[in-house]
């Protein structure tokens, strides 16, 4: 019988809730995870010139805004080391039809920490921190072809509601989402 053998890397996480001083490392894990996992799904010249340092200089001028409502919150999640290594954005829902609901707007991790534990740790606090907003039931969107967001999201107990829509102004082309939906009351 063949012996086995393979290296598990273990990654201690902390998840914390995000501040303005933040802003900088919050762009730089979505501009990174946005070129690795787009890559073929939105155009290649669109992601090289995602630009960290101006969106994380936006980001630090827009603080208030996004963090405006009592109900949203930015957690960031941070490495062993203490570096920022993922970022999930939530609040209040968007769309028209599920006023009620909370929504998660984002959730990255930095490609180097992929199948490491960042975003299940982002996940389970994400919505620890919906329901403590007082959300029973929440929704993401997920990029047509994103197989890989899909997935998480899949195993996370997130479900297709059968919704799509087309974001056309975000990147200057159109983007194809499909909605997902779980009940966070226990």
């Amino acid at each position: 019988m063949r012996s086995l053998s393979a290296t598990v890397e273990i990654v201690t996480v902390t998840v914390r809730t995000a501040s303005r001083r933040d802003a900088r490392a919050i762009a730089h894990v979505r501009v990174e995870t946005w070129r690795a996992a787009y890559r073929g799904l939105i155009a290649g010249a669109v992601l090289e010139a995602l630009d960290a340092e101006k969106e994380g200089r936006r980001r630090a001028e827009r603080w208030s805004e996004f963090t405006a409502d009592p109900r949203s919150r930015q957690l960031v999640a941070l490495d062993g080391a203490g570096a920022i290594v993922g970022w999930a954005a939530l609040g209040r829902s968007r769309d028209a039809d599920r006023r009620e609901s909370g929504e998660l707007y984002a959730l990255y991790a930095l490609p180097t920490h992929w199948s490491t534990g960042i975003g299940h740790a982002l996940m389970v606090a994400a919505e620890d921190t919906m329901r403590a907003a007082g959300f029973d039931e929440a929704h993401l969107w997920v990029l047509r072809g994103n197989d890989r967001a899909a997935s998480f999201y899949e195993q996370h107990g997130w479900r297709e509601d059968g919704s799509d829509k087309v974001d056309d102004a975000l990147v200057g082309q159109p983007l194809h989402e499909r909605r997902r939906v779980k009940v966070l009351s226990p």
